[in-house]
């Protein structure tokens, strides 16, 4: 880099002057010198081009460099245009379906628990997608123009509906076990009011898990763009923690208990000879696949890029990229499900688009009433139809 020779060149500068007499202007210009050289390469040392993640270290090995010296010419490569475009496909669809999902859910239908769930669904990924244009605007520009408090923010919205929707995937897991199990406990106490507790609670640990962002983005200047990038410079071990505790809080954990409740639901389902799960299972298996098939590529990406010297930075720059734009459209994914899993396919043409989401949502809430009535009144076995 420029700013490395400089220093090299600053180095030889000041040996030099340890044999001859320089001038007090020389002098000053020297120290000058010095002083942008070492600003410029301690940027460089901080910065990746990247939203996510960047290192701090300096290669050993001649003329290798780290992922985040790459300088990208997005729209000059085909693979960016790609991402750019469906990224703004992601954006018009996250945004409009989840509009539409929080308007039936608030206004249209009757609250209940369910719907609870979906409308908080519903409102993290809305605000994500909210917030996709200054992803895209950053992309096209290749500079980010928006300031020091929106890099700070539009990272951490992003990471909190990460968490925000795992946690409630994981919470519509355990409900919908405990429904299976315990099918009269929870008629009597599963409530609207609870169920509110519990998606505050979620929200709570979210906006936690998302803090990092908050306190690593900074904004610099690299190549002459403004950036908006990861500097863990002051924390040595920053990246990899970040990195590892997203993965297990956001990944691993909750994959772990979704895995146990649903297993325990077939294995209820199968021993009461119900071997055909209702669709409201049908639709929020369907959810927790689409997460964690969107989430997965994110994550090993992530990972991989932990250990960056072992592997090419193109494909890391690819794998992250593509990664990313896999989890973003995971928020534009729930509304199209709640559609096309809650009817089936000749219904779909049958109906308009707000009578197929309002009935996809309250079949839920009306198998499973008939199913905790028939629970109820049933003499010494509960049934497990939900």
């Amino acid at each position: 880099m420029s700013a490395v020779k400089r220093g090299n060149d600053i180095a030889v500068l000041t040996q030099t002057s340890g044999h001859h007499q320089v001038s007090s202007s020389g002098r000053s210009a020297l120290q000058k010198s010095l002083k942008e050289g070492m600003e410029e390469i301690d940027l460089s040392e901080g910065y990746d081009y990247h939203q996510d993640y960047n290192y701090s270290y300096e290669s050993s090995i001649p003329h290798e460099e780290p992922v985040f010296q790459h300088k990208s010419m997005c729209m000059k490569e085909v693979l960016c245009v790609f991402l750019l475009v469906v990224s703004v496909v992601i954006f018009l669809l996250g945004f409009c379906g989840n509009a539409l999902v929080l308007w039936i859910s608030c206004f249209k239908m009757k609250k209940t628990v369910n719907t609870t769930w979906y409308m908080s669904l519903a409102i993290s990924d809305f605000v994500f997608c909210a917030f996709l244009p200054f992803s895209i605007t950053n992309m096209a520009m290749e500079e980010w123009i928006f300031g020091r408090f929106m890099c700070k923010f539009a990272s951490s919205v992003m990471f909190l509906n990460m968490f925000s929707s795992i946690f409630l995937l994981v919470v519509i897991s355990i409900d919908r076990c405990v429904s299976v199990m315990f099918p009269v406990w929870a008629q009597n106490h599963r409530t609207v009011k609870k169920a509110s507790v519990v998606v505050f609670i979620c929200w709570f640990l979210a906006i936690g898990m998302s803090f990092p962002s908050a306190i690593f983005r900074e904004v610099g200047t690299h190549m002459g763009s403004t950036i908006c990038y990861n500097n863990y410079t002051l924390y040595q071990h920053g990246h990899k923690v970040v990195a590892v505790s997203r993965f297990l809080a956001g990944f691993v954990v909750p994959f772990v208990v979704i895995i146990v409740c649903y297993s325990i639901i077939i294995l209820k389902l199968r021993s009461n000879r119900m071997m055909k799960s209702s669709k409201p299972f049908k639709v929020m298996s369907a959810l927790v696949a689409a997460f964690f098939i969107c989430w997965l590529p994110y994550h090993v990406s992530v990972l991989l890029e932990l250990d960056h010297q072992k592997y090419d930075h193109s494909i890391l720059v690819a794998g992250l990229k593509v990664g990313t734009l896999m989890a973003a459209a995971n928020s534009f994914l729930n509304p199209v499900l709640y559609v096309f899993m809650g009817n089936d396919f000749k219904q779909k043409f049958r109906f308009s688009v707000l009578s197929k989401m309002e009935n996809a949502m309250a079949e839920e809430g009306r198998t499973t009433s008939r199913y905790l009535s028939r629970s109820s009144s049933m003499d010494g076995r509960a049934s497990t139809h939900i």
